[in-house]
């Protein structure tokens, strides 16, 4: 009981659902997305095995990330910048009709017995810029759809949207393919779109505020000198990627799992899933995070606890142990994305948003490219321990040089959001 007599309010654990039961739009829109994401792992998986398939070379399907990462990259700043345009709304409709009209046909190529991997590239680059077009829109239509308040519990079941689509994706993937053949997926991925569609569909229009800016198409420029006059905002990105190219060991699994573990490619999976598992829990305990109101603080200290987490891990020759800190890590990855999604959503300008979640998506699709490349280098000139640990600790040197640089970003207070 509090001093006046009414009971005490107990603190929240699990996931914030508010926002869920107080939008009937956002239900629909998180609901679609969790089916569509869950539809698209299950296609990446079918086309990376049918890529095999056909070629019997692991160095043409590395080359269906590349067909993949170069439109998403190239296209991502100007799906912001489209965002930032047109209505949300139909941007994000035609955007999911497009990919669902891929998969559509992948599937009819596979029934058809249409067997080539040009075509699969060509797919896999299309539905990229799709994905280019559509992701900026639909976080952009988030802070109108629901108050400033309920922004970390939005983004915190985003997260889970996305890692489920990581984890049970592959999985059904596999197992549809396995039962049914390529064609199954794909048209499996075809009818999960309807969900997303719908959802688009039963949106209100979202034009941009642009009451503010000057009239005429938004300049993907414009976005990039706004973002250079704005400290806090870049400071997401800058600690984003102090963890993403200093302190990713993803390219490394193969090697550790052999060299560490004594392990097969069962082991890799092992260690490729558990940063996802931890980002799934993160997501489902984040009741807590609508709570923090010193946004800056709670991503500083999440990145360097990724750091932390990594460089441990690099120290460790017993698997479950490495599991469980690389499962902290994603843990804190989630935490980190939650406050570096809700800064961007509250503290830009609408006109603006559609802009900077472009940015948002070439960091994420470009950050851990990237600390892949990083890591395989200094393995390949040291050793893998030497990149593991030494990454995660040059990722908790940097944030800590980033925190004494930025005391804007460390006083930032989410009641009164600055850019």
């Amino acid at each position: 009981m509090t001093a006046t007599g009414t009971p005490a309010r107990r603190p929240r654990i699990l996931a914030d659902l508010t926002p869920l039961r107080a939008s009937a739009d956002y239900r629909r829109l998180w609901f679609g997305n969790t089916v569509s994401w869950i539809g698209q792992g299950m296609t990446t998986l079918a086309i990376s095995l049918q890529v095999y398939d056909i070629t019997h070379s692991t160095f043409s399907v590395g080359l269906v990330g590349l067909f993949s990462l170069v439109p998403l990259i190239a296209f991502g700043l100007y799906g912001g910048a489209v965002a930032d345009t047109v209505d949300r709304r139909a941007l994000g409709l035609y955007s999911a009709a497009g990919s669902a009209g891929l998969s559509a046909a992948l599937a009819a190529a596979a029934f058809a017995g249409f067997h080539h991997v040009w075509f699969l590239y060509g797919v896999v680059a299309l539905q990229a810029v799709c994905a280019a077009l559509n992701a900026p829109a639909r976080s952009a239509m988030i802070p109108r759809l629901l108050p400033p308040e309920q922004l970390p519990a939005a983004n915190a079941l985003s997260s889970m949207t996305m890692t489920s689509g990581m984890l049970l994706g592959p999985m059904l993937g596999g197992l549809i393919v396995g039962y049914g053949g390529y064609q199954s997926a794909y048209f499996v991925d075809f009818v999960a779109f309807g969900a997303a569609l719908y959802a688009m569909w039963r949106l209100p229009s979202m034009l941009p505020d642009r009451d503010g800016a000057k009239g005429g198409r938004a300049s993907v420029l414009d976005g990039l000198r706004f973002l250079a006059t704005r400290p806090n905002i870049r400071m997401t990105f800058f600690s984003d990627f102090c963890a993403m190219i200093l302190a990713h060991p993803r390219a490394l699994f193969p090697a550790v799992a052999g060299l560490w573990y004594g392990g097969d490619a069962r082991t890799t999976g092992l260690l490729v899933a558990a940063p996802a598992v931890g980002a799934l829990l993160g997501g489902v305990f984040s009741g807590w995070q609508g709570r923090i109101r010193r946004h800056g603080v709670a991503i500083l200290l999440a990145v360097a606890a990724w750091g932390t987490a990594i460089a441990v891990f690099g120290l460790t020759r017993n698997l479950w142990l490495g599991l469980l800190f690389l499962a902290l890590a994603g843990c804190a990855d989630t935490v980190s994305m939650v406050f570096r999604n809700t800064m961007l959503q509250a503290a830009a300008p609408d006109e603006m948003r559609g802009r900077l979640q472009g940015v948002f998506i070439v960091v994420v699709a470009g950050g851990p490219r990237l600390g892949d490349f990083l890591a395989g280098s200094v393995a390949d000139l040291t050793s893998p321990a030497v990149a593991v640990t030494g990454g995660g600790l040059a990722c908790v040197l940097a944030i800590g040089l980033l925190t004494l640089r930025g005391r804007g970003f460390v006083r930032y207070d989410a009641r009164r959001p600055t850019p």
